[in-house]
């Protein structure tokens, strides 16, 4: 065997096994979030510790990088094959990035996010911000000791938001912002001022847990979940995780207020599910660095997809909303029409994930205003729930009477997740440029969800988002099948078509 033979069956090796690392640490992580003893946590934190030290030796070791490195050689590449070639030049930035932070870092933050979220848990169901505030003071000395380590050029954030969007810069970020904050406020100004909007009524029945599951159920068969490689449960934050190439699992929750939530907890949820599926663990690139998302916005994208460019649209409902009426036995006399507007009604709400489809990304950026001035050590962790308030009021005209319905009702920072909230408003824009690229290509679209027939809509999505999994970036994934990168333009302009006719505009 040659030396670049036997680099390639190492690399293939060890990854298969990092592979495997991962979704262990993903069961114990979906285990402590949904049916774990309370008093497990220190025992579970020591657990999640040493594993996260352990993978991630793995993916620093030297034998490792030098496998790595000899297939980088500009003598050695060019004579590997395609596959193997984007394999290990993508291996070698993750792991140049990776070897920066020592596994004694990756352990202490394991550990200290491990504790956190069963302390955010417990402060956000007895409002007690002051409980969570030192996890999260923590966190942050933490967040700025990676970046220390990590450290890419410019502001610090960059190297936080670099971990969930890879490319994408603070200063992109908040041009970006700035103008959907713009148009999205002027937006939501035109729509408060309409007589719709004064005389709209909220929907406010309430659906028994039972229906609500069965809803749930018959959601995933829509939308072709597999039974044998899925399962559905209960968490306080909905999330998705995936433990193996046939194996993921979704949350969703039944008890927030609202006939709705858990219905479109569990769509969004199912779009994640759907795209971990569909990436490419067969063939060559299976349980190596391109069997993956290359980012989170691009993952969003799915799930802020099939949770509002389908499941609120009109003729999706003409299909649904029959089967919705005979499992609930509730709004029996709602007209098509009239259900239509009362799920599409903009009503500035308090908390991020029952927010519609409109005032949502106002969320986004509030988080994303509010880490950067916690990085920039312009915000103290003390102060933090009063500027929560404050933006809140200032954005959205609304103010949180209760932290637990305001800074602690995201678990993402008990997580140390700093960076991953702008992911959040990349994946709406992403999803309405998906949807205009859809709509292109299939001018049979409405038939097919007329008539609940959603396969060809996964398809698409499996041709030109999925298969690729990290072979490119996101940005250049949207650029093939839409035309263009990141464009808020795209979604502004989808949001007005459907707004100004809800609204009468």
């Amino acid at each position: 065997m040659t030396q670049t033979e036997d680099a390639l069956h190492y690399i293939q090796h060890e990854q298969h096994e990092l592979s495997l690392l991962g979704g262990i640490g993903a069961l114990l992580g979906w285990d402590q979030m949904t049916y774990m003893p309370t008093q497990a946590i220190t025992e579970r934190a020591d657990q999640m510790a040493l594993l996260s030290r352990h993978a991630h030796e793995r993916l620093i070791n030297d034998t490792f990088y030098h496998h790595i490195h000899h297939l980088n050689q500009p003598t050695i590449l060019p004579t590997l094959t395609d596959t193997d070639q984007y394999i290990a030049t993508r291996l070698k930035q993750d792991v140049d990035k990776a070897r920066k932070i020592p596994p004694s870092f990756t352990e202490k933050l394991s550990k200290t996010t491990a504790l956190a979220y069963q302390a955010w848990d417990h402060a956000r169901t007895h409002n007690t911000y002051q409980e969570f505030a030192p996890h999260l003071q923590k966190i942050l000395d933490l967040e700025h000791e990676y970046c220390d380590l990590a450290r890419l050029p410019g502001p610090l954030y960059n190297t936080l938001l670099d971990d969930y969007e890879e490319g994408m810069t603070t200063q992109t970020l908040t041009n970006e912002f700035h103008t959907l904050r713009t148009q999205l406020t002027t937006l939501l100004n035109a729509i408060t001022n309409t007589d719709r909007y004064h005389t709209q009524q909220p929907l406010t029945d309430t659906i028994t847990l039972t229906h609500q599951q069965a809803l749930s159920t018959q959601l995933l068969t829509l939308l072709t979940m597999p039974s044998d490689q899925t399962r559905l449960d209960v968490s306080t934050h909905p999330f998705t995780t995936t433990l193996g190439d046939h194996d993921v699992r979704i949350t969703t929750n039944y008890e927030r207020d609202g006939p709705l939530f858990a219905f479109y907890s569990t769509i969004h949820e199912t779009g994640h599910a759907l795209y971990e599926l569909g990436l490419p663990h067969q063939g060559p690139y299976k349980d190596t660095v391109i069997d993956d998302a290359p980012s989170l916005g691009l993952h969003e994208s799915q799930s802020r997809f099939w949770e509002n460019m389908i499941a609120r649209n009109q003729h999706f409902w003409t299909y649904f909303l029959p089967i919705f009426q005979h499992t609930t036995h509730h709004y029996t006399t709602t007209t098509l029409d009239q259900w239509y507007h009362d799920i599409n009604q903009v009503h500035p709400s308090l908390i991020r994930i029952e927010a519609d489809e409109l005032t949502y990304c106002l969320h986004v950026i509030l988080r994303f205003e509010l880490e950067l001035a916690l990085i920039d050590e312009k915000l103290t962790v003390q102060e933090l729930p009063d500027a929560w308030n404050q933006k809140m009021h200032d954005l959205l005209g609304i103010t949180p009477t209760t932290d637990t319905d305001g800074v602690l009702q995201d678990m993402h920072w008990s997580g140390g997740d700093f960076g991953y909230f702008p992911t959040y408003a990349i994946g709406s824009i992403y999803a309405a440029q998906l949807y205009t690229a859809i709509q292109h290509d299939h001018p049979d679209l409405q038939t097919n969800l007329i008539t609940g027939h959603l396969t060809p809509i996964l398809t698409w999505l499996r041709h030109h988002i999925h298969q690729y999994g990290r072979l490119y970036n996101a940005d250049d994934i949207i650029k093939r099948a839409c035309g263009k990168g990141l464009d808020s333009h795209t979604y502004v302009n989808y949001l007005k078509n459907k707004y100004y006719d809800l609204y009468d505009i």
